[in-house]
């Protein structure tokens, strides 16, 4: 990296910011889940090469400046793996993997009142606020993550519901008030985007009907997040899973019409039903 970015170098990479290269970090991220996920392990070494370069790419564009460098980095990962693990490197104790998450998520907690909590306490007087206790979650991040850390982070002080029988009567809530809303949809009521150019098929309805449509969307999937942290389990991941359940079905329908002669586009509706139950029934053991 030094090479490529000094005077003689390559020069794509001498003209990188950290701003223009944060559209590859997320593209890298992705494809290293998506290795995961297929269980590529031949591939996953490379996309793993390619995420570790954009830590170094941002680490060598920091020395340049005069921030810090890679040493940096990975001296605060190695303080932080034996600061949150001391029942490995010290003297706490934690048997279950649970144990070690609640003692992790405490730690975390303390690390956070240290970091933001020494300003506010210097200046605890007039004016003065205490940090938010949802400090430090990225705004940047997936929608769905961010949803997950936030309620994660506010069930921390007791902010959260008593039981999934409080989230089923939340979700059944915001459905109703999606539906009375779509009250005010005009007629003949949401419909499904037709072909041709994009948008082309979109109705037209108030802006301020649309706001609120957003926001009552917004709300049911903010439930849906808390559902799958009730479980225990990554929103991202399951909608991802969905996401290639569905890719993989559609595509199944797409060769079988295909090897009919015809296409989706040329199938009826209820050829393209039927087709979609084969495929389900085709992925039973």
């Amino acid at each position: 990296m030094e090479r490529l970015r000094a005077p003689g170098g390559c020069p794509w990479d001498r003209e990188q910011t950290f701003d223009s290269i944060k559209p590859y970090t997320l593209e890298e991220t992705y494809e290293v889940l998506e290795a995961i996920d297929n269980r590529d392990w031949e591939e996953l070494p490379g996309e793993l090469g390619d995420l570790l370069l954009q830590v170094l790419f941002y680490s060598e564009m920091a020395k340049e400046q005069g921030s810090f460098s890679i040493d940096d980095v990975l001296d605060r990962l190695s303080r932080k793996l034996v600061d949150r693990h001391p029942h490995v490197f010290g003297d706490a104790k934690a048997d279950t993997s649970t144990e070690v998450k609640r003692n992790w998520e405490a730690l975390k907690v303390e690390e956070r009142k240290k970091r933001l909590g020494d300003t506010a306490g210097e200046g605890a007087g007039v004016g003065k606020t205490a940090p938010s206790i949802l400090a430090g979650i990225s705004s940047s991040m997936p929608a769905l993550l961010e949803a997950h850390k936030l309620s994660s982070r506010a069930a921390q002080i007791g902010f959260d519901w008593p039981d999934m029988e409080g989230l089923f009567a939340k979700l059944g809530e915001e459905t109703a008030e999606l539906c009375q809303h779509l009250q005010e949809f005009p007629a003949p009521g949401p419909r499904p985007e037709g072909g041709g150019v994009a948008g082309s098929g979109r109705q037209t309805i108030p802006e301020d009907l649309r706001i609120r449509l957003e926001e009552e969307v917004g709300d049911l999937f903010f439930v849906l997040v808390n559902i799958a942290r009730y479980l225990a389990l990554d929103p991202e991941s399951a909608l991802r899973q969905t996401n290639r359940k569905f890719r993989r079905r559609f595509q199944w329908m797409e060769q079988r019409l295909h090897e009919g002669g015809t296409g989706p586009d040329r199938a009826s509706m209820d050829e393209l039903e039927s087709l979609w139950q084969k495929a389900k029934q085709q992925e039973k053991p």
